[in-house]
């Protein structure tokens, strides 16, 4: 018979080889299977991997995106820069265009229409609208024909002198004109469809066609037309396939010929000339 400390004995489990061993490779170190490989890389480290390639990946098109934005951003402020480049008339005089001013309000109650500096623009950069009141004018100044393509002009509180009949040549679109009290109408009444006089101006209200007032149907020739050339103002326009003096001419103008009979007769007097010159050298 066995004794207790034999039965004792044969109770306790075996012995495990790698617990006896706790330096040795295996999980008691909570490394995994994977170490057994020569150092390759866990679950941790994979999982490390994909985060890193996930940050690449989403930082790698945010950078594109960004660069685009900043493009397009460089380019839209080229554009404006572009688009803002007034003309030298609206620049003419400091400050901007009043609240108040028959101008702001034309501008303000069309569509698509913006204010800048003295000028009302359309979005292709072209005037509609003009106020250079109380700017201490003379005259409307060299540039004033840049804004031929106006409806309304605003000229109120200067100093203005001279006739002003030849300024709004070619301003076929103008149907307001705002000028001090003493300075009178382009055209005068028969110009005009009706013009006001206050205490401190006189508004000129839609601009006249004199081709359709004047009965006259022999104003222009034959071959001719009258068309409009501004306030007060008309000129008469050859038809198509005419020229010349009255439009009497017929065909198109011939530069080849008018060239060649310049040329002549410039080469002609010159020859004259020299001609003279070397006889009066051998006299003296």
């Amino acid at each position: 018979m066995k004794t207790s400390a034999e039965l004792r004995e044969q109770e306790k489990p075996p012995a495990s080889p790698r617990a006896t061993r706790p330096g040795r490779l295996g999980h008691t170190r909570g490394r995994g299977p994977d170490a057994l490989r020569g150092g390759a890389a866990g679950p941790g480290r994979v999982r490390t991997g994909e985060l890193r390639e996930r940050k690449m990946a989403h930082h790698g098109p945010g950078r594109l995106t960004t660069l685009v934005r900043w493009a397009a951003a460089l380019l839209l402020a080229l554009g404006v820069g572009r688009a803002l480049a007034l003309p030298e008339i609206c620049a003419q005089c400091p400050g901007s265009v009043q609240n108040l001013s028959k101008v702001a309000l034309y501008c303000k109650t069309t569509r698509e229409l913006m204010l800048h500096a003295r000028c009302c623009l359309n979005q292709k950069g072209t005037i509609l609208g003009l106020d250079l009141q109380n700017c201490s004018l003379e005259d409307p100044g060299p540039n004033f024909h840049q804004a031929h393509t106006t409806v309304i002009i605003d000229l109120q509180a200067n100093p203005l002198k001279g006739d002003l009949a030849n300024t709004f040549h070619g301003f076929t679109q103008l149907q307001t004109l705002i000028l001090p009290q003493d300075v009178s109408c382009p055209g005068g009444i028969n110009a005009w469809n009706t013009i006001t006089s206050y205490i401190d101006n006189q508004i000129c209200q839609g601009q006249k066609n004199l081709c359709n007032n004047t009965g006259d149907p022999e104003m222009c020739p034959e071959n001719g037309s009258c068309v409009p050339d501004g306030p007060g103002l008309l000129q008469c326009v050859c038809a198509d396939g005419f020229h010349g003096y009255k439009c009497m001419r017929q065909g198109s103008f011939s530069l080849l010929m008018f060239f060649g009979i310049l040329g002549s007769t410039t080469l002609s007097i010159s020859i004259l000339l020299w001609g003279t010159q070397r006889r009066k050298a051998k006299t003296s």
